[in-house]
């Protein structure tokens, strides 16, 4: 598909991460069809690819990670975290950790979710007109707990001895009886969650949100009561003094969102970002389209993932045409009406709606 006679210049390159399955496929329609006729980019590309990470023992993850580092933007299609029958379907050496984990740890970074809101999609809650982002701390905890499946009788025990002077500490878990069970043990550091505060209240700041802090600190009175006081600290120290009025709360209570289309991993600094689609790699769909078959899969969250990303770089960039054309990209897939259309036909019908909205623009 023929693009615009003068490209839109993009000065700084961006990282792109390939993925799995349905997901990689629409990512090339979207990168031939919707970004490359446009842009002039300079893309790092990293496969990312199930195939490509078991080859270079997931040496390709961390490379892409750091690369998002250098260049500050990054955008990342769906990829597979295998589970036992994705490692015997696709004969890998192991099984690798998920990807996500991976970058987030070296990114030290906070995903922040946020709903894509379009007017022809009735809401699960009507009478919630108004958006709002989650962010969720993405380092240590889950993502580099140490588990084990306990068989038997015997005692469990946590066990803490410092460098250098000091007792070694040892507490008691728990002492399983005869039928064993399961444990787990987890951490964070200070160092991590004052960049989980940061990451959110330059978050919130920037929208010009209210910001609240959810905890189960009445039961994990000292692992999410470390959360609390550093975010409180982080706040009355760095953040109370920019804004009018009260901007960082706390809620006892554990806020929930399903179904949410969109995320953006974002560093403390607030410059290095990681865009992707909350989505998996829509496997079923991939079934059929390996046979042949016709798909109507929804590509509307990756499409956000490039046009979050790229709008990132122009700000960065103070590049007003970049970010002009990421709000007319955003705005043709939410003005895209139709009947049904298959995966391919969808994309080529936004395009057709981009080109129009920037012809408007160019006679402006």
């Amino acid at each position: 598909m023929d693009g615009p006679k003068q490209k839109i210049k993009v000065v700084n390159p961006i990282v792109e991460m390939d993925g799995d399955e349905m997901t990689r496929v629409i990512w090339r329609y979207i990168k031939d069809k919707l970004i490359c006729p446009f842009l002039e980019l300079d893309i790092k590309y990293f496969d990312l690819g199930l195939l490509n990470r078991d080859a270079t023992d997931d040496k390709v993850t961390i490379e892409s990670a750091e690369a998002t580092l250098k260049y500050n933007v990054a955008i990342k299609c769906a990829t597979i975290t295998p589970d036992e029958g994705r490692v015997k379907e696709f004969k890998l050496k192991k099984m690798w950790r998920s990807p996500n984990g991976t970058i987030r740890n070296i990114l030290n970074g906070t995903v922040f979710r946020e709903p894509i809101i379009c007017k022809n999609v009735p809401r699960l809650v009507p009478g919630w007109t108004k958006p709002i982002c989650i962010g969720r701390h993405a380092f240590g905890d889950q993502y580099r707990a140490s588990e084990k499946i306990i068989q038997g009788a015997g005692t469990l025990k946590m066990v803490f001895v410092p460098d250098g002077q000091g007792e070694k500490t040892e507490i008691e878990v728990y002492r399983f009886k005869q039928s064993g069970g399961v444990a787990m043990s987890m951490y964070n550091t200070d160092e991590s969650i004052q960049a989980f505060a940061e990451a959110s209240m330059n978050t919130a700041f920037q929208k010009k949100w209210p910001l609240y802090l959810s905890t189960k600190n009445t039961i994990l009175k000292q692992y999410d009561g470390r959360f609390k006081d550093i975010f409180q600290e982080v706040y009355e120290t760095k953040w109370k003094s920019k804004v009018k009025g009260a901007m960082f709360g706390h809620a006892r209570i554990m806020m929930e969102m399903s179904k949410v289309i969109s995320w953006l991993k974002v560093c403390p600094d607030g410059r290095t970002i990681e865009a992707e689609a909350a989505h998996g790699t829509v496997t079923r769909h991939f079934r059929v389209h390996q046979k042949g078959g016709e798909t109507s899969t929804n590509s509307i969250a990756s499409i956000f993932a490039w046009t979050r990303g790229l709008a990132h770089r122009a700000k960065l960039d103070d590049n007003d045409k970049l970010l002009d054309f990421t709000s007319k990209l955003e705005a043709a897939c939410i003005g895209t009406r139709s009947q049904y259309l298959n995966t391919e036909e969808f994309i080529d019908a936004v395009a057709q709606e981009l080109r129009a909205k920037l012809a408007v623009r160019a006679k402006m």
